[in-house]
């Protein structure tokens, strides 16, 4: 089943059991959804496909993590606890990601297979690593990573 399909069927469970708060948050998803569609429109795709979609909840996340840390800093407990929710139920739709070992040995293989020896060589091996496991590697933790094994 596609995104999209878990998404509508989601949305209907949450709405029979009643869940407010995750029908508010899949609600949100799927207008973000169609926001995202129609501005991929111009470039001759009608609906974006899985791995924008997947992008696009990683945003979400990212943008709602950054708000808690506003509304813990601004005191606001009970906001940051929503956005907590909203940031449970997205990732709920997100791949698993690689644990720390996987994300070493995935970097120690991109290493090899560019034939990169020095951190002026990151950005390939970065976009190697992208190529391959954009869905199941957060960027962020492994620019780190690779800038330790490259001696930088």
């Amino acid at each position: 089943m596609d995104l999209r399909s878990r998404f509508t069927e989601e949305l209907k469970a949450s709405m029979r059991a009643g869940d407010a708060a995750r029908t508010s948050t899949l609600r949100m998803i799927m207008a973000k959804l169609k926001d995202t569609d129609i501005a991929a429109r111009p470039s001759g795709v009608d609906k974006v496909p899985d791995e924008q979609v997947v992008a696009m909840l990683r945003g979400m996340a990212k943008s709602r993590r950054e708000s808690v840390e506003m509304y813990r800093q601004g005191n606001r407990p009970e906001l940051a606890a929503k956005e907590e929710a909203e940031i449970a139920v997205i990732e709920g739709f997100l791949p698993q990601q690689m644990d720390e070992a996987a994300t070493t040995a995935a970097v120690e293989a991109a290493i090899v297979e560019t034939g990169a020896s020095s951190i002026k060589e990151m950005g390939k091996v970065m976009a190697a690593l992208k190529a391959k496991h954009a869905a199941t590697l957060d960027m962020a933790k492994v620019g780190p990573i690779v800038k330790a094994k490259l001696g930088g």
